[in-house]
């Protein structure tokens, strides 16, 4: 039962209406188009783990697991973005991985002359730059993660995406970074990486095991060089298949100094709400 006086809003007093909320909430953001969505990182500092990883290594499931396992634990992307890379090098040893890149074994070496280490391996594990080792009966993943999400970040990310068509998603936005200690030689890079990707592998050490894998880099874009007044311009469309399954692909950014590997912030950006 309606009180006396009410009734259905005129469309005049529809518009008033409008008006008023518009008055006062400002600031509310203008709606994006269909398929575009943005993101800014967050006020903590958001750190990197990256995995490398191959198919053709029968160490490696485990730590493919144990990456998979990460959100379970509270480790989400808003804590820590996980990126696993697929090496080249195993690929003559019987299997082809078809997630690997020449290009992602050649980022571990240079991680790997950064530590000084004289070679490269399979399962690594890096926590902003540096080796990571896990423990054989627990490891201090949430811990590690903790303490730099309480540091400040030394970067800001604005992140669009924009879903174009059936074959492409564009990446454009903006890295900046906080203090002018960190501009000289700071880079930021974009990916594109997948979750829920499973293979039946054929031959090769891993021979007859159906492997499955999250956080899979499908294209690393960059780097894109901070300037002097400490800003880097990030635009990349990554070309994508029409058989991969939209809801699994998921755009990252993140700053990180060359010569310490130290991360200055993260981001992760999902599919854009239709």
């Amino acid at each position: 039962m309606q009180p006396p006086g009410a009734g259905r809003l005129t469309a005049r007093a529809f518009a008033r209406l409008g008006l008023m909320v518009a008055i006062v909430m400002p600031g509310f953001p203008d709606m994006a188009a269909a398929g575009e969505c943005s993101a800014t990182s967050s006020t903590r500092r958001v750190p990197v783990l990256e995995l490398y990883t191959s198919e053709g290594c029968d160490s490696c499931p485990p730590a493919d697991r144990w990456v998979t396992g990460l959100p379970a634990r509270g480790l989400t992307s808003d804590r820590v973005v996980t990126l696993a890379f697929h090496v080249d090098y195993w690929n003559h040893l019987g299997w082809t991985d078809p997630y690997a890149r020449a290009e992602f074994s050649d980022r571990q070496r240079v991680a790997a002359r950064r530590s000084g280490a004289g070679f490269v391996y399979t399962p690594q594990l890096l926590l902003n730059g540096k080796d990571y080792r896990r423990g054989l009966l627990r490891d201090d993943i949430p811990e590690r993660v903790a303490a730099i999400n309480r540091e400040q970040p030394a970067a800001t990310i604005r992140l669009v995406r924009k879903e174009s068509g059936e074959e492409s998603i564009s990446a454009s936005g903006q890295a900046t970074a906080a203090h002018s200690g960190h501009r000289p030689g700071a880079l930021a890079w974009l990916a594109l990486y997948q979750n829920k990707l499973a293979t039946q592998v054929l031959r090769g050490e891993n021979r007859g095991r159906r492997l499955e894998h999250d956080f899979v880099v499908r294209e690393l874009a960059g780097p894109y060089a901070i300037d002097a007044q400490g800003i880097a311009h990030l635009t990349h469309e990554f070309r994508t298949d029409r058989s991969w399954k939209r809801d699994t692909l998921h755009l990252a950014a993140f700053v990180q100094e060359p010569e310490s590997g130290e991360v200055l912030q993260a981001l992760v950006l999902g599919r854009c709400p239709n």
